[in-house]
């Protein structure tokens, strides 16, 4: 089944969910409730039917399908109060209620995560091996839009997998575990590190067998 509606596109022979030709992950049980209720629009698909297709021979409160509903209406960008695409029946179920139209295959590969994240609290910045310039400035890799930040501030080399950061001379300092930095320093994963006011936290991904540091791209 492969179906496009509004900016999104569901395919679920290969299970993913593209929304303004981007992946959007979904968790089995969303996948599974959003397959069910396209399969069967525009009819409403029960509670009982849901619980069924989704917890089999388990007993499940209203919260938990009331959580699996949120996370795919958070995925399409859908409201409970102004549905465009889950319909909510009080005291029946749910129906699909958006405009659906067949979809060309999606193209898609498979990539690696990069191995070193810095993760604000609206982004995050992909960090692979090599010479990373930190700052305000339009020149930097990992550009930070606050007057607390010098337009070079930092630099972050990467190489034979051990990141070590750098303050250049920023007029706000650079401040790695609270406290600041005065000459190169190895990060670790889960390092809170602030620049001037920005505060970031340094990720390191899992190994590259884990299905968790792979991600889905759309080819163009």
């Amino acid at each position: 089944m492969r179906h496009a509606f509004g900016d999104c596109v569901f395919d679920s022979e290969i299970r993913a969910l593209v929304r303004a030709g981007a992946p959007v992950h979904l968790g089995p049980k969303a996948f599974r409730f959003l397959e069910l209720v396209l399969e069967r629009r525009p009819r409403v698909v029960s509670k009982d039917e849901i619980a069924a297709a989704l917890w089999p021979d388990t007993f499940v409160t209203d919260g938990s399908l009331a959580n699996v509903v949120a996370e795919v209406r958070a995925a399409l960008g859908d409201t409970a109060a102004q549905p465009r695409f889950v319909r909510t029946v009080h005291r029946v179920g749910y129906s699909f209620c958006g405009e659906v139209a067949e979809a060309p295959p999606l193209a898609l590969e498979v990539r690696p995560l990069a191995p070193f994240r810095l993760v604000a609290s609206d982004r995050e910045f992909p960090l692979d091996e090599g010479e990373w310039l930190i700052g305000r400035a339009s020149d930097c890799q990992v550009r930070l839009d606050s007057s607390s930040v010098s337009r070079h501030h930092a630099r972050l080399r990467i190489a034979d997998g051990q990141p070590v950061l750098e303050d250049l001379d920023s007029k706000n300092g650079t401040l790695v575990r609270g406290r600041r930095i005065s000459s190169p320093t190895v990060l670790a994963d889960n390092d809170r590190v602030r620049f001037g006011t920005v505060s970031l936290t340094f990720r390191v991904a899992g190994p590259l067998a884990s299905t968790a540091s792979l991600i889905l791209r759309v080819r163009q």
